[in-house]
């Protein structure tokens, strides 16, 4: 007995263990140059917007003036359309930045838009909220309207959808923003309407609430602060009389 157990293999020092499949993306990080993408095509301010980019830089001291990057490559982005490596390269030489600074800002926030999108920019919420009040309906209604699915973008250059965490309309969901406009409270008859409204050049009628809320009020109607407020120092007033 004592001699076979001296002829079992010892047990391993490590142990194995299992990881999922490791999955690479560049999208967020690397530049590749494309035909509609790449440092040949010239990028500058056009005289508005030169003078609103004084503006901005002029609200910085001198040796921070590279705080403006973040203003100045969203003013770059509504000019181009989206933030190509032309409009990060031409914020890093007004700001005196090494152009890789302006890059690691440009890659960080999701609010830019490194690749070319469509005219209207379609940013479905589907965070929690919205999800438990059938987002995903409302990006269904899109995908099958237009033709494309998130990420993609129709073949006229109209429509761009993408998902997003969290549009900050919580109390209104489900939501859409299309480019800095906002549409709440959807149906997908509703998201349907808007759609087509924007595809044949005219502004949906609504902005906002497509329900019969105005707001954020309650649905059924208000439950508090359904009379004129007291003013300061009632309880005082009262007290005296």
């Amino acid at each position: 007995m004592f001699a076979r157990s001296l002829l079992r293999p010892a047990a391993p020092l490590a142990r194995s263990f299992q990881t999922s499949a490791p999955r690479f993306s560049d999208h967020v990080f690397l530049h590749r140059n494309t035909p509609e993408n790449n440092e040949s095509i010239p990028f500058e301010f056009n005289a508005e917007n030169s003078k609103r980019a004084a503006e901005i830089i002029a609200k910085y001291p001198p040796q921070y003036k590279k705080g403006a990057v973040i203003p100045l490559l969203d003013l770059g982005q509504r000019q181009n359309g989206f933030t190509s490596i032309s409009v990060m390269n031409h914020v890093a030489k007004m700001l005196e930045m090494p152009p890789m600074r302006v890059y690691e800002v440009a890659t960080f926030y999701t609010m830019y838009n490194r690749e070319p999108v469509g005219k209207y920019f379609l940013q479905v919420c589907t965070t929690t909220p919205c999800q438990l009040c059938n987002s995903t309906a409302i990006v269904e209604t899109v995908e099958k309207h237009l033709g494309i699915k998130v990420g993609e973008t129709t073949a006229d250059k109209l429509f761009t959808l993408v998902e997003v965490e969290c549009a900050g309309a919580c109390s209104n969901a489900p939501v859409i923003a299309v480019n800095d406009d906002y549409y709440e409270d959807l149906t997908p008859e509703a998201t349907v309407k808007i759609l087509d409204d924007l595809k044949a050049g005219r502004k949906p009628a609504k902005l906002g609430p497509q329900s019969s809320r105005l707001t954020s009020e309650p649905i059924n109607g208000l439950t508090s602060l359904t009379s004129e407020p007291t003013g300061p120092g009632f309880r005082l007033q009262k007290a005296l009389q």
